[in-house]
Formats: structure tokens, C-alpha cells, sequence
């Protein structure tokens, strides 16, 4: 119970030592400060559970405060303390995402049994998490992993749109989970038991990418020996999925255009109509309106694509997702690589809640993948995490080698072999230095020298 770490905010200097005081008698690890800035700075630096913080202060809130600490890591318990006469503000609060508040003079047996209550809370909602984790296996609910408001909004726009025929387009960043969330669409859907066929566009030659989509028949380019069906044919009375539509070129936008309009097409080099019914939903992480400005993307195209949009957010604006992913993740990795007994630690969760994902769910998995692999242990600690999650990075990005001058190409390389040291060693510069062959000193030198900073 007491291996929790507990932040108190006033700008009292003798209310932060009485408190502080009395915790740190109970055996929690306390953390003071006098100013809303200087508790973020203990937040972003430390691992933090429970934020005591008072309403009323000079430079920021209690609720701003809030704000910044549930954008930072809303597994924080967020407590408001308050003077008499502003418990409608604590009240307040608690709607915007505190987890309680506690009047001034701070009662200290209301105190403990308030602490007791987070810390139950916490712990029933990882049981919680635990037992969603199972009835995900055993039934196969769903390959959605989330909670926060803002997936909800797209899930639940997601299970209305199920079982129409609407044509769907979804956006969003790289590794959202746009094809997750089609591919869910489908397997709650009326089409459920036929095909779900996935296009990645940019993957696919242009030169080749008529005949992938609609086929082509027998004789009608040099290379075509028999009659080939194309993936709309092969998606007939399922899905079709087309990632990145933005990619699509302008000569075969036309053809989509008339399968969306008519639902038929003729395969390259045929006379014959062929008619289907697919449900066609198309992703990108493209804006389609800007590339209907400079004349890339056809504006009819558009909004026959568009009859139902979803935007899946970033992870970085759904960090409430973040904890049943990690769960999800390393339950799924444990099973693949036999290792049922893997933890994760409370360090590990709190760098892995304040990273902002540039590469969104993808790199959350990639990462949780590769600390299940690497683990020495059973629990994964922040040396199993990659550096960028823990902050170490070149100043601006790592240059390119084999351009530049043959100074340039050797520091350039230089570089790269020193940051794929310290990601191998997790950060341990003792090891790293060992791996490169030169001493810890030395290392040292390099790090300041290429600023690479941890």
C-alpha cells in the first residue's frame, strides 16, 4: 500500500510541511511544490500517483493544473483541496476529471481514509482491466482496444454505420488503426461471412494498379496470358478496403467513381460490364479537401466517398487508451513468445503514459513487442523501453550517411553507432561504451559533443 508516490501543490509553505510530514511518517515517497509549474516539472521527472493540489493559488489553479496533469498522465489521481466557502469549485472539478476533493483545515484521519480509497479504486480498476482482458479472449469481443470518450464517439459511430450500406471514409494519422477499425466494421456487419480484401494503395505500381483493382482480361497488355478477377470482383458481397485513397491516381479515380456510382465496372481490355455489390470503405491520412484545391483528387470522388466520415484521433489525445493497450499488447506478446508471467512496472507506465507516439497504437505495439522479446526478468522495467520513450534524442534528426564530406560521413556514422549502442544497452552508457569499445568517459565526451541528450 504505501509504494505510492504522492505530489502536494500549495503555495502554504506550513500546509505543504504538515502534510509532507505526515505522509512521509506513513511511508509514502512525498513530492512538494509551492507553484502549479514546479509540480508539472516533478510530474514530467517523476513517477506520481496521487496529486494533492490546492484550489486557489497565485500563478496557476487547481483546475489548470488539472488540465496539464490529465494531459500528461490521467492515471494520476487528481485531489482538490479547498478552503470553506469554495467547495462549489472543488465540486466542479470533480467533474472535470478530479478524483475527489478535501477541505482546509486538511482533517488527517479524512486524509488517510481518502488515500485508502484511491489507492482501492486503483487497484479494483486494474483488476478490472484484467478481467475485460479475458472475456477479449475468450470471446473475441473485439480487436478495438479502448476507453476513452473520443474512441467511444468513433466506436460507437462505427456499430451504427455496421449494418448499412454506406460508403465510409476514415481518417487519420499513420497507425490510428484505420484498417482495424475497417476491418471491425466488416466483422460486425451483414457481410461478416464473406471477403474483407485490404488495398494499399502506395504499395501497388501505378502501371499495374487498374488491373489489381478491376482485373483484366486475357491478351489485354503484353504479360496478361489468362483472365485475371481484380479486388473488387474478389470483394463481391463483402468488403473492400482501400488504404490511402488520397494515393489513388486521377486516371483511375473515374473508374472508382462509376463502381461507387453504378456499382460496375469492366475489367482492362474488356467490353463486358461486370456488377457487384461491395461495400467500400477508404482510409488516409491525407486532407482530400486540400488535394481537391491543387487538382489532384476529384471532388466528386470525394463526397461519394465521404457519405460517412470517421476521424480516429492520435494517441497522443487519447492517452486514457493508453493502459488497456499496453495490457492488451503485452498479454498478446506474452502468449506468442510462452512467456504467460510478464508485469509491467509502475516506472514503465509512467514514461510510457507522458510519451506523445508520433507512429500512434503501431509504435505502442512495436515497442511493447520488443521489450516482451528483450525482457531479463518477468517485469518490464524502463531499461526494456527504447530510448526515445525515455527521452534520449539527437538535437534535430540523425543525419543521413553517405552524403557530405568524408568528415561529415564519419561523424554521421559515428553517431549512429553510438545511439544504436545506447538503444541496445537501454540507456546504460556503461554498456554501450563496452559494445563501441571505448570507455564511459569517452562516451560521455561523444554524447556532448553530437548532443544527445537523456
Amino acid at each position: 500500500m504505501k509504494n505510492y508516490n504522492i505530489l502536494i501543490i500549495d503555495d502554504e509553505k506550513s500546509q505543504r510541511d504538515i502534510l509532507y510530514g505526515y505522509l512521509n511518517k506513513k511511508g509514502y515517497k512525498v513530492f512538494t511544490a509551492e507553484s502549479g509549474s514546479q509540480g508539472i516539472k516533478i510530474i514530467n521527472e517523476n513517477l506520481v500517483d496521487i496529486v494533492f493540489s490546492d484550489f486557489k493559488m497565485p500563478e496557476m489553479t487547481g483546475l489548470e493544473i488539472l488540465a496539464k496533469v490529465s494531459q500528461i498522465n490521467p492515471e494520476i489521481s487528481f485531489v482538490i483541496i479547498t478552503a470553506y466557502g469554495t467547495v462549489e469549485n472543488a465540486v466542479n472539478a470533480m467533474h472535470l476529471g478530479a478524483y475527489d476533493y478535501i477541505s482546509k483545515p486538511v482533517n488527517l484521519d479524512e486524509l488517510d481514509l481518502l488515500i485508502a480509497r484511491i489507492i482501492e479504486h486503483k487497484n479494483l480498476k486494474s483488476e478490472n482491466e484484467s478481467l475485460k482482458k479475458q472475456l477479449y479472449e475468450k470471446y473475441k469481443l473485439s480487436s478495438f482496444i479502448s476507453q476513452s470518450s473520443k474512441m467511444e464517439e468513433v466506436l460507437s459511430v462505427a456499430v451504427r454505420v455496421a449494418d448499412s450500406k454506406a460508403t465510409i471514409l476514415v481518417t487519420g494519422e499513420n497507425g490510428t488503426g484505420k484498417e482495424v477499425l475497417a476491418k471491425s466494421i466488416h466483422f460486425i456487419s451483414p457481410r461478416k461471412n464473406n471477403p474483407f480484401i485490404a488495398v494499399n494503395i502506395p504499395a501497388l505500381p501505378e502501371t499495374l494498379l487498374e488491373s489489381e483493382l478491376f482485373g483484366h482480361e486475357k491478351g489485354s497488355f503484353t504479360g496478361a496470358d489468362k483472365m485475371k478477377k481484380g479486388r473488387f470482383e474478389l470483394a463481391d458481397k463483402g468488403t473492400i478496403f482501400l488504404d490511402e485513397i488520397g494515393d489513388i491516381p486521377l486516371s483511375i479515380q473515374v473508374k472508382l467513381l462509376r463502381v461507387l456510382q453504378e456499382h460496375q465496372f469492366e475489367r482492362v481490355g474488356g467490353t463486358e460490364s461486370i456488377n457487384i455489390d461491395v461495400r467500400i470503405i477508404a482510409a488516409t491520412n491525407h486532407n482530400l479537401e486540400n488535394k481537391i484545391k491543387d487538382g489532384s483528387f476529384r471532388e466528386d470522388l470525394y463526397y461519394r466517398l465521404n457519405i460517412v466520415g470517421i476521424h480516429i484521433p492520435p494517441l497522443r489525445e487519447r492517452k486514457e487508451d493508453i493502459l488497456p493497450l499496453i495490457d492488451f499488447f503485452i498479454h498478446r506478446y506474452s502468449q506468442e513468445n510462452n512467456r504467460s508471467d510478464i508485469e509491467i512496472s509502475k516506472e514503465a507506465i509512467d514514461l510510457l503514459m507522458k510519451y506523445n507516439y508520433p507512429g500512434n497504437v503501431r509504435e505502442l505495439e512495436n515497442i511493447i513487442e520488443r521489450a516482451v522479446v528483450l525482457a531479463r526478468t518477468n517485469i518490464l522495467a524502463t531499461s526494456d523501453l527504447p530510448l526515445t520513450v525515455k527521452g534520449m534524442k539527437f538535437e534535430g534528426q540523425l543525419p543521413e550517411i553517405g552524403k557530405g564530406t568524408l568528415t561529415e560521413q564519419v561523424e554521421a556514422l559515428e553517431k549512429r553507432l553510438i545511439f544504436d549502442a545506447l538503444q541496445e544497452s537501454g540507456g546504460n552508457q556503461t554498456k554501450a561504451g563496452k559494445l563501441l569499445g571505448i570507455t564511459e568517459r569517452n562516451l560521455r565526451y561523444k554524447l556532448q559533443k553530437y548532443e544527445l541528450k537523456n
